[in-house]
């Protein structure tokens, strides 16, 4: 009885030992199970931050480049117009034109450049007095007041009085306007990119004739040859120009006098240069 009872505790033991080595197993197991699965997940989020760390990398060494390359151009269009200035904050000019600007305006009516209030206002006065002294330099004696230039940002106006271009009510050439024509066709072939409207205007005097239908046939009429002469004489390219007629709709002055009347009647001739050019004016 006493042998059964220790064989029986010895076994409880046993199944004791057995089910608690058990539990302990699965339950280790179950931790080895979890802990791969962890590993797993964060090798492939590691993986993932890698590989977006690596286009980041990229991005920035693509920046780099970019940054390196705008300084290179910046020193380089820096170096090769020797500094800039602003005019009118919106277009510039170099120190060079600058100091030829300055050259020129000691020649210029110092009652105008008393009126000058900007830095566009200067070069506009510099680029008209030179380009007077060019434009009439050949000129007889008393045609210079028949020329006025004046500029609106860099478009350049000149207008002509009739009396250098035609005869009275005609549309004809006259043979002394060529020197004045000669010395635009070398201004206009100057620049390729160089755009020219010729602008007829009249007084509203009433004119018909068996060629000439009224004012504005006139004025599109003295348009026209002034284009036609400048293309067949002086060689200039025709899609450049543009030939047009104002009739008496756009006068200076009132046509009241004699007087009024010839200054109304005009021939006006609007270039339209690229910056580069505009400042070579001076």
């Amino acid at each position: 009885m006493k042998k059964s009872l220790i064989v029986i505790g010895l076994l409880s033991a046993s199944v004791m030992v057995s089910c608690v080595s058990k539990k302990k197993y699965t339950e280790l197991e179950g931790n080895l199970y979890s802990t791969q699965s962890q590993l797993a997940i964060t090798e492939q989020e590691k993986a993932e931050l890698e590989e977006k760390m690596q286009i980041i990398e990229n991005r920035v060494a693509e920046y780099n480049s970019r940054i390196n390359s705008l300084r290179d151009t910046n020193d380089a269009l820096t170096m090769q117009n020797d500094g800039m200035l602003s005019l009118d904050g919106a277009t510039v000019m170099s120190k060079n034109s600058k100091d030829k600007m300055k050259q020129t305006l000691a020649f210029v009516d110092q009652d105008k450049l008393g009126q000058a209030k900007t830095l566009e206002d200067s070069v506009n006065l510099a680029v008209e007095y030179n380009l007077k002294k060019n434009i009439t330099s050949t000129s007889e004696d008393g045609q210079q007041d028949d020329i006025q230039i004046s500029i609106d940002k860099t478009v350049v106006m000149i207008s002509v009085s009739d009396k250098l271009l035609f005869n009275t009510g005609s549309y004809r050439m006259n043979s002394k306007a060529d020197p004045l024509l000669q010395k635009l066709a070398k201004l206009i072939n100057a620049e390729p990119s160089l755009q020219v409207m010729i602008e007829g205007h009249t007084d509203p005097r009433t004119i018909s004739t068996g060629v000439i239908q009224d004012n504005w046939d006139l004025s599109v009429k003295r348009a026209t040859s002034i284009v036609r002469r400048l293309q067949e004489e002086f060689g200039v390219a025709p899609e450049k120009m543009i030939a047009a007629g104002r009739a008496s709709y756009m006068p200076l002055v009132d046509n009241d006098s004699p007087e009024n009347m010839a200054i109304n009647r005009r021939t006006k001739i609007v270039l339209i240069p690229d910056l580069d050019m505009f400042f070579a004016m001076l």
